[in-house]
């Protein structure tokens, strides 16, 4: 009987580890990082070259990962919040990053969209971004949370109409920033060869990691998220709890608004963040968060945005086109999905029980 005891230890063990929510995107990194060191070692070279200032830079598909990443990581932390909360997805961010990014640009450049010299400093823009943005995530809150409308058909709305918005603010115009220090934001800042996003990216998780660590955010989002009845019983107001995370999502897709528009010091509206509302979506799904809503993990969150980008990269290194990127991706939203269904998972356990209370029967019967 002691024998019996000490099998099951590891066993036990195993299925705990198994249980935590970082396991499916570190194994998903796992196998894309051993199928590029098969295919392809030279993927993990990493050199340091010159820009055309003459600044040193880190180059190659790792650096390449971490920065184009860090805009799908700052959105996933939103995301996840939206998707605990309301049990549904934000499928408007792509389009509200374009209105972002062009509220900035008009606020440099003013009325002339080929100004010599900035209008208003970078940090005036980036707020005023930062409060049309998290307008936006109001208005798209609001008819989630007080009209009781699904969030992708809420978000529908922004989705389609977010570009129009975003090119009527500069009058269909292509407003361009000179000032070079605009750029340091999307690109490196002299003497870092580290590209500026992923600094972003870190500080603006350590402040979400602050905000559920230190408040009771965290709990009263699972908490509508999980049972909005029960949770209306015990004090809380999920109205007010949903839309404060769609606001919150708000504030990260005018980072992330930031970061593209830096990158060129331009924008290109019917491009711009295209299709990256399904990326986000996986980064949360990749992370093992439920899509239902409930109980959430921003760190597997994180990580999953930079294993899609990791995928991304991975597949645009085989020469697949960016028109069949979406194809491929659809594959592991298929995957997820189904693997998270409840008919899926109730089969999964009761094949569990079944192998647990056969292996039971079968140490009684030694015994």
């Amino acid at each position: 009987m002691p024998q019996t005891n000490n099998d099951t230890k590891p066993a036990n063990k195993l299925a705990g580890l198994l249980k935590n929510q970082l396991v499916i995107p570190l194994a998903a990194l796992l196998l894309l990082a051993l199928f590029n060191l098969i295919a392809d070692p030279a993927f993990f070279k990493i050199t340091l070259s010159y820009n055309s200032n003459g600044d040193p830079v880190l180059n190659g598909y790792l650096i390449t990962i971490l920065d184009f990443g860090s805009e799908l990581a700052i959105l996933a932390l939103g995301m996840t919040l939206v998707t605990a909360a309301s049990g549904g997805q934000d499928i408007s961010v792509g389009a509200a990053m374009a209105i972002s990014g062009s509220v900035m640009l008009r606020v440099l450049c003013g009325s002339d969209s080929r100004a010599e010299t900035m209008q208003a400093p970078i940090i005036v823009a980036f707020l005023i971004s930062c409060v049309v943005a998290m307008l936006f995530g109001a208005f798209n809150g609001s008819l989630v949370a007080f009209f009781r409308i699904q969030p992708m058909v809420a978000t529908l709305i922004l989705f389609t109409a977010g570009r129009s918005i975003a090119a009527w603010i500069n009058h269909n115009e292509l407003p361009i920033v000179k000032d070079p220090s605009f750029g340091y934001f999307g690109n490196y800042i002299p003497g870092i060869p580290i590209p500026t996003p992923f600094f972003i990216a870190v500080g603006c998780f350590i402040i979400m990691w602050a905000l559920l660590k230190f408040t009771t955010l965290s709990l009263y989002v699972q908490s509508v998220g999980i049972n909005e009845k029960t949770s209306r019983l015990n004090g809380l107001n999920p109205e007010f709890i949903k839309l404060m995370t769609y606001v919150i999502l708000g504030v990260c897709v005018s980072i992330a608004g930031f970061i593209k528009v830096s990158r060129l010091s331009t924008i290109n509206y019917s491009v711009i963040a295209k299709d990256i509302e399904m990326d986000a979506i996986l980064a949360v799904a990749l992370g093992g968060n439920a899509l239902g809503g409930g109980k959430f993990s921003m760190g597997a969150s994180v990580l999953g945005a930079y294993v899609i980008q990791f995928l991304t990269t991975t597949l645009y290194k085989f020469g697949v086109s960016a028109d069949a990127l979406p194809a491929y991706k659809a594959v592991v939203v298929i995957l997820l999905v189904t693997m998270s269904a409840p008919a899926v998972r109730e089969k999964i356990n009761a094949f569990k029980n079944k192998k647990n209370a056969g292996k039971q029967a079968a140490a009684a019967g030694s015994a």
